[in-house]
């Protein structure tokens, strides 16, 4: 008996326990439902989506070259004498820069002189021994014509024996010595005049040695070959120098204009291509804006110069090339950059706050929009770069959607939110003239972030939102 009622004690006081328990996990649940329906709605600050021309701005990275790039190398052999100008200077086209040792071409130019002298002597002389030859030339004529008279007028005496045979035979012998003599006479004319042309060749041969001495020795001062900045000199006073050596005494850059080569994806190329023949962009602006390593913009926009024709096969890119003013001399060749270059304009675009996107474990993009219930719904979307520090959506939205730009964190598919809008939200620029890729606020500028040529666009993590 006393073991039964032990157990009918430890029966009750066990049922108790359960039911006093029961009650407390309801009242919890009750309290929490409750609460539950006491808590106002979240609220969200949202963007009413509209659509508009967009400019499409792409961002390379790029190194600056010189304009014009000049390595100075003696045109003589010599030793330098002096250095003529300042390291690391600017100098100006033809400016002396160096001066070499000009005793050997000075003692050529006296040698080259005294040639041209002996040359035109000769020529005198040549001309002296023509007009002789010329004189005895006459001289010959006049004896030939002679013997031929006297050997015509007895050709009619001796048929009739007026004179010896032999007298007849001795005028024809005169006519032919006269012959003769005239013969070698015309030829020393010839020959002295073949030595006039001898002499003109001789001087010419004398003035051009005389002038390749005189350019020799205007070659001892080494001049600048273009305008622009040095850099250290390769040889010092006393060096020796020679017109084959393959090291230049210095290098010239001209730097106002300056270059800056930048490197696009072949694949990047072709897709904005195909875009722009199937009519969803259109061909952009060939102003270039750079950024400097530092970060800062610079102040002077550039212009598009060239695009090679070919594809690099180490790297898979097309090389462009700006130019830019640098009359200040702030870009050096070599500098680090990165160009921001509006390629092409997106005709149908909506332009949404960075915080508003974010990416799934998929790498899908995704924005949060308040339907006409107040609820959230998820809705994915397609994005092309960025502009102004904005995402560019191409696809996935409509006119008019509330899109969530704070708040986002806070809420979930299918919730009941309060929309506001969004406080001092920037109007769409557009390509039209309602903005332009310069006009950007502070806080815009700070948070561009342009989209990198070749590489897909990313976007923030469901957990990394802006708002949060």
């Amino acid at each position: 008996m006393k073991h039964s009622y032990l157990a009918l004690v430890i029966a009750s006081v066990l049922s108790g326990a359960v039911l006093v328990g029961c009650d407390k996990n309801e009242d919890a649940a009750g309290a929490d439902a409750a609460a539950q329906q006491q808590m106002p709605p979240a609220v969200v600050n949202v963007q009413t989506v509209t659509f508009d021309t967009v400019p499409q701005v792409q961002t390379f990275s790029g190194r600056t070259a010189a304009y014009q790039t000049a390595d100075v190398r003696p045109q003589v052999n010599g030793v330098i004498d002096e250095v003529l100008f300042r390291e690391g200077g600017n100098v100006k086209k033809d400016q002396p820069m160096y001066r070499i040792n000009t005793d050997n071409y000075a003692t050529s130019i006296t040698s080259g002189e005294a040639a041209v002298a002996q040359a035109q002597a000769n020529y005198q002389t040549a001309l002296a021994n023509n007009a002789n030859a010329k004189a005895e030339l006459g001289s010959r004529q006049a004896s030939l014509a002679q013997a031929v008279n006297d050997f015509q007028r007895l050709q009619g005496l001796v048929e009739i024996d007026a004179i010896s045979k032999q007298q007849y035979d001795q005028a024809q012998t005169q006519v032919r010595t006269a012959q003769a003599a005239l013969d070698s006479a015309r030829a020393t004319v010839g020959q002295t005049q073949a030595g006039i042309e001898s002499a003109k060749a001789g001087i010419q041969t004398a003035k051009a040695g005389l002038e390749s001495s005189t350019l020799d020795l205007n070659r001892t001062i080494v001049r600048a070959p273009i305008s622009g900045r040095t850099e250290r000199s390769n040889v010092t006073a006393g060096t020796l120098v020679s017109a084959s050596q393959a090291n230049p005494l210095v290098t010239i850059s001209r730097l106002d204009p300056i270059y800056v080569d930048i490197s696009q994806s072949s694949s990047e190329l072709l897709k904005l291509r195909q875009q722009i023949s199937e009519g969803k962009a259109q061909p952009g602006m060939n102003s270039v804006e750079l950024v400097l390593e530092d970060g800062s913009v610079y102040p002077v926009r550039g212009k598009l110069a060239l695009s090679e024709a070919k594809v690099d096969e180490s790297t898979g890119a097309v090389t462009l090339r700006a130019i830019f003013p640098n009359s200040n001399n702030i870009l050096l060749p070599g500098m680090y950059v990165t160009a921001r270059l509006t390629q092409s304009v997106i005709t149908n675009a909506a332009l949404v706050p960075q915080s508003a996107v974010t990416r799934t474990p998929k790498s899908e993009t995704q924005v949060y929009i308040v339907d006409e219930n107040n609820k959230i719904q998820v809705r994915p979307v397609t994005i092309n770069g960025t502009y102004n520090g904005q995402w560019v959506v191409t696809d996935g939205l409509k006119a008019g959607d509330k899109v969530v730009v704070i708040g986002g964190s806070k809420v979930k598919p299918e919730q009941e939110v309060v929309a506001k809008p969004l406080e001092n939200a920037n109007p769409a620029p557009s390509a039209k003239g309602q903005g332009t890729p310069n006009a950007k606020t502070p806080q815009q500028a700070a948070k561009t972030v342009d989209k990198p040529a070749g590489n897909e666009t990313s976007a923030k993590k469901p957990t990394e939102t802006a708002a949060n």
